[in-house]
């Protein structure tokens, strides 16, 4: 046996269960052919947890996630608990405790796969959004004044530094450079009315990108950004943009890939230790029903061991979701897929087995 690797694993809420287990039996094919050992930590985070403890998640359990090589979660978000409160007291916590500060987002459309972009192929529907994950709207900079009067005053701050712009922005040109397609990097902003944000990184794009001569560089606005997915999504190679809007369109370019069933992403720190997840929610009106489509966390575990450098078993799992998605799933949404979650991620490993 070769390397081994430990997973810290968070089912989480809903049905994030249901496709971890899948995902985490195709990681199992991969390991076993590829001659790797996968060691998982499974650790109870989640709306479940809150309610029973009151607890989100503690320090030490930050300090043990951290010594992981890996994250794989499911998905959080439970009915009982109030929007918000474990979103921020667990994923965006593990974003910045950890300096998960790039969102990895491919936006791949697969053979099979339904989009709702007229005439657009595989072909069409291949590019990545590189999104800044610990800084901008998201640092919760701000606060109230006045609260619950009439004259309530409320200040939400982006907060943008040289240095987050900066990593972000080169680890994009990274990517372009290794993903080696069209080496097209487009930086997604807003220049013409945030004028101070964007101005620094406008700045910094244009700097960095002096060390990459073979890199060709574009800008457009996040509206025209929007549009031109929708209308003309081949233009696209790498988008590289801020916290906020990068979560915007990295949901846009989920639906026009097919939708959350088949969109997975990575909460990456180069330096330390990174978290792979569907992007989808956790579908609690199908919580045991086995009816919801694993595809995305198994695609998530693709995307775990291409970072961990298991190049060659995280192709294998890519090649065979879409070989099930193509022979095998009448849709890959939820309900339709003709199988069963199970059976979904028991085709994908036996293709995974055998390829």
């Amino acid at each position: 046996m070769g390397k081994s690797y430990n997973i810290a694993v968070i089912p989480g809420d809903g049905t994030g269960p249901e496709v971890v287990a899948e995902g985490v039996k195709v990681l199992n094919a991969a390991a076993a052919r590829f001659g790797f050992n996968l060691d998982y930590t499974d650790y109870s985070l989640g709306g479940e947890h809150y309610k029973a403890t009151g607890e989100i998640l503690n320090d030490d359990t930050i300090d043990r996630l951290k010594k992981a090589d890996a994250i794989f979660l499911g998905a959080i978000g439970h009915p009982d608990v109030k929007p918000g409160i474990l979103e921020k007291g667990l994923l965006l916590k593990l974003r910045f405790t950890c300096d998960q500060y790039i969102n990895l987002r491919p936006v791949r459309l697969y053979e099979g796969v339904y989009t709702p972009l007229k005439d657009k192929t595989p072909a069409d529907i291949d590019f990545t959004v590189v999104r800044e994950n610990t800084e901008g709207l998201y640092a919760g900079a701000g606060g109230f004044l006045k609260y619950g009067t009439p004259d309530e005053v409320a200040i939400q701050e982006s907060i943008n530094t040289r240095k987050g712009v900066e990593r972000c922005i080169r680890f994009a040109f990274e990517y372009t450079r290794n993903r080696n397609k069209r080496k097209k990097l487009t930086l997604c902003g807003k220049t013409n009315v945030l004028t101070f944000a964007f101005d620094l990184w406008e700045r910094t794009f244009h700097d960095v990108a002096k060390e990459y001569p073979d890199i060709e560089t574009d800008y457009a606005h996040v509206d025209a950004i929007c549009m031109w997915m929708v209308k003309n999504p081949e233009w696209f190679d790498v988008i590289v943009t801020d916290n906020m809007f990068g979560d915007i369109i990295t949901d846009l370019g989920a639906m026009i890939q097919g939708g959350m069933g088949v969109a997975a992403g990575g909460n990456i720190n180069p330096e330390g230790v990174s978290m792979f997840e569907p992007i989808g929610g956790s579908a609690p009106k199908y919580t045991g029903l086995g009816v919801i489509n694993p595809i995305a966390a198994i695609m998530a575990g693709s995307l775990m061991l291409e970072h961990l450098g298991e190049s060659a078993a995280a192709d294998a799992i890519e090649q065979a979701a879409m070989t099930a998605i193509k022979k095998d799933l009448k849709s890959v949404e939820a309900r339709k897929m003709g199988m069963s979650t199970a059976e979904v991620g028991a085709r994908v490993a036996a293709y995974v087995a055998q390829s």
